[in-house]
């Protein structure tokens, strides 16, 4: 059936587009026109003068709903996935934390089968370490993290088709030919947890790795050995210009000030939003049965408040931080949508409002508040408060 979604502010790659019309048949963008005159036959959604936009892409997250990607169960994976797909996330890249090579089989497994599903808002599997720095890895991967091991990440990789990014430390033993096997597999490479200065980020870049997982989160900035002062990851990665950076838009992992450097500096064409959301992120007040971590002032903590843990945000949540920090919102949607859909590799297909795209729309109200999502041109009926 065709639906025709009109009298809503439409954002397209070439700006807003007011009194206008987004066309969907089949799980697709039929079209994006400036006008608004009814169709015969097409099912009318009034947009009643909210913002019609791209549905986000969640390159950096690791459960929703009470449920992790780890515990590597389909109905731990259907349940997180749900649970962000309600707050706008239409693609999903399950993120996979430190873990044992036997749980990233598990995990692969899953994912290989959600993304052969029709219309899946599955898009691969996210990898996060266990290749990673323990000075840097802190309690929360205390005892996960290890030496890398060509034999057993080229077994992993070699036994499935759906790894889309992996996040390592790029001064670890190995890492430099560890990249350049993931990009020859055209696997995103990601520095994570990492204390890597300017020469060995410069070395990192050249073998594959340009992106740097949630920036200023796990890495220092410029900082003093002695008498002497050096440039932190931090710093270095900002001088590469070609890295990508992501951004825990939470409001509370980073400070408005540092988010509105990093959109300085980066640019929206390098920037993308994450939530890097843990198991408690939108839970209904599901508690944690884990007594390592707390929920406190909005925000995933260890228990010992030495350290914060992980996001429990939405990406809805994202763009209204970034909105309220002072960054235009077409120019946070780009960073939550067409950004990471372009760092990805599925731009063709994901991330912005325009012909032959794929169908997946949000609508927001004046608050920036989710009020329907359409994934592959489907309703999601929970999130419908339009009619």
């Amino acid at each position: 059936m065709l639906t025709q979604i009109i009298n809503g502010r439409i954002f397209t790659p070439q700006g807003w587009l007011d009194e206008g019309s987004v066309l969907m048949r089949d799980g697709k963008i039929l079209e994006v026109t400036n006008c608004d005159l009814a169709l015969i036959g097409a099912r009318m959604i009034d947009a009643k003068g909210m913002y019609i936009v791209p549905g986000f892409v969640s390159m950096h997250i690791h459960g929703g709903g009470g449920h992790d990607f780890t515990e590597c169960t389909e109905e731990a994976f259907r349940s997180a996935i749900h649970t962000h797909l309600l707050h706008g996330s239409t693609t999903i890249y399950p993120t996979l934390s430190s873990s044992p090579f036997d749980k990233l089989h598990e995990a692969a497994s899953i994912c290989e089968k959600l993304m052969q599903e029709p219309d899946s808002p599955v898009a691969g599997l996210h990898i996060e370490g266990p290749y990673l720095n323990p000075k840097m890895a802190g309690e929360q991967f205390a005892g996960q993290v290890k030496d890398i091991d060509e034999k057993e990440y080229k077994e992993l990789v070699e036994s499935t088709c759906c790894i889309r990014r992996w996040d390592a430390s790029p001064e670890l033993p190995g890492a430099l030919d560890f990249a350049r096997y993931l990009r020859q597999k055209d696997i995103l490479v990601a520095i994570s947890h990492t204390e890597a200065e300017y020469d060995a980020i410069k070395a990192a870049y050249e073998a594959g790795f340009t992106h740097a997982a949630h920036f200023y989160n796990a890495m220092p900035g410029f900082h003093k050995r002695r008498e002497y002062k050096y440039e932190g990851t931090v710093e270095s990665v900002y001088l590469t210009d070609g890295m990508t950076i992501e951004l825990i838009a939470d409001g509370i992992h980073l400070p408005a000030t540092i988010l509105k450097l990093a959109y300085k500096l980066k640019g929206v064409e390098r920037t993308c939003l994450v939530t890097d959301a843990m198991s408690c992120s939108a839970s209904n007040g599901k508690e944690i049965n884990d007594p390592r971590y707390i929920i406190e002032d909005g925000v995933c903590k260890l228990a010992d408040h030495s350290s914060l843990a992980g996001s429990i945000a939405t990406s809805d949540t994202l763009v209204r931080t970034m909105v309220k920090a002072g960054i235009p919102l077409g120019d946070a949607l780009r960073m939550a949508s067409e950004t990471p859909a372009r760092i990805m590799n599925i731009a063709d297909r994901k991330g912005s409002l325009q012909k032959d795209m794929d169908a997946d729309v949000v609508v927001l109200d004046k608050e920036l508040n989710i009020r329907a999502v359409w994934q592959a041109g489907k309703l999601v009926e929970e999130t419908n408060t339009l009619f």
